[in-house]
C-alpha cells in the first residue's frame, strides 16, 4: 500500500483490495452521492478493480482512500485524472463521508492533491468541476486556490468549471 499524502488529520493512500465494501458502500449514502456521477454497484466495481490495477503501474493519477490519520477509519475517495487527454492537465475530484462534511478536510486534501499533481514537472493545470448546486464543494476548490473560468459542458451537463495553473 502505497500513501500518496499525510496530513495531521488525513492519510491518502491507496485502497486495498479488501476495502471494496467500504468503498461501495459510501455510495450508498444518498446525500453523498447526490452530485456524483450515477453509477451502478456492477459499475463502482470495475472502477474499484481498475483502481488496484493502475497502482501497478503509476502513483501520480489514480484513485484513493482518505482516512482519518489518527483512528484509520474511512473518510471517502479522491482522484486525480488526465482531463480531456490534454497534455498537462489533471482533474481532481472527491467525495467524502458526511460526518466530516464542513471540517475543513476537503481544502486539506484538495491542497496535497495539488501538490501531488505538481510533483510531476511536466503537469501545468489542475482543474475540477461541480454541479452548480454543488457550492460546498465550489467553496472547496476555491480555498485550495482553484479559480472559477467559464463553464464546461461534460456528456451534455453544464458545469461549474475551475482551474489553477503551476
Amino acid at each position: 500500500m502505497n500513501i500518496i499524502a499525510q496530513t495531521l488529520r488525513m492519510i491518502i493512500r491507496e485502497f486495498l483490495p479488501e476495502e471494496l465494501e467500504t468503498y461501495l458502500t459510501h455510495f450508498t449514502d444518498d446525500e453523498v452521492a447526490r452530485y456524483l456521477p450515477k453509477r451502478s454497484r456492477d459499475e463502482r466495481i470495475v472502477i474499484f478493480n481498475n483502481a488496484l490495477s493502475q497502482y501497478l503501474t503509476t502513483k501520480a493519477t489514480g484513485i484513493w482512500g482518505i482516512f482519518d490519520n489518527a483512528t484509520g477509519e474511512f473518510i471517502g475517495s479522491c482522484l486525480l485524472r488526465p482531463f480531456n487527454d490534454e497534455p498537462g492537465i489533471l482533474e481532481v475530484g472527491y467525495s467524502m463521508e458526511k460526518k466530516y462534511w464542513g471540517r475543513g478536510i476537503g481544502t486539506e486534501m484538495a491542497l496535497a492533491m495539488i501538490t501531488h499533481g505538481f510533483a510531476d514537472i511536466n503537469i501545468t493545470e489542475i482543474v475540477a468541476c461541480t454541479t452548480f448546486e454543488n457550492v460546498a464543494s465550489q467553496r472547496v476548490l476555491q480555498k485550495a486556490g482553484l479559480k472559477p473560468v467559464e463553464n464546461l459542458i461534460r456528456n451534455g451537463e453544464e458545469l461549474a468549471f475551475f482551474r489553477l495553473k503551476r
